[in-house]
């Protein structure tokens, strides 16, 4: 009888250790970054910050953009358990005019496995405005 009550009792520690499933979560540091006002040709590289808040590893399997303007580069290995990563975004700065655009982020994280990130600001021709700006200070003058 002590046999098997002491087999039954491990049946069911052991079912409780099992059913505990182990699953990876992704949390962004922001979700929208904004670059501002920015001049044609500066560095439009960004990166989003996630911490795999879970107790498995985070694999990030894709990472689309809304167009071919954007690059996003995604970690190549798993994200451990406590551990951060990042997602490194780059804008085209030779595109004159607002920047809107959303990428998409694919993981194995169980509540959350897609994730839209957004970009926004706008891309200035400092040269162009320097031209307009002397332009109309000579037709204040005159």
């Amino acid at each position: 009888m002590k046999k098997i009550l002491l087999f039954l009792v491990l049946l069911t520690t052991s079912a409780t250790t099992f059913a505990q499933e182990k699953v990876a979560q992704i949390e962004f540091k922001e979700k929208e970054i904004n670059y501002g006002n920015i001049a044609k040709g500066s560095d439009g590289v960004r990166t989003f910050e996630f911490t795999n808040t879970g107790d498995a590893p985070l694999v990030v399997s894709k990472v689309y953009s809304s167009c071919g303007c954007t690059i996003p580069k995604k970690p190549e290995d798993p994200i451990a358990p406590g551990q951060t990563g990042i997602i490194e975004v780059k804008y085209d700065t030779k595109r004159v005019g607002p920047i809107k655009k959303t990428i998409t982020v694919y993981s194995n994280a169980k509540d959350n496995p897609t994730i839209a990130l957004r970009i926004s600001g706008i891309v200035e021709n400092k040269t162009e405005q320097s031209v307009l700006m002397k332009k109309t200070s000579i037709m204040d003058k005159k």
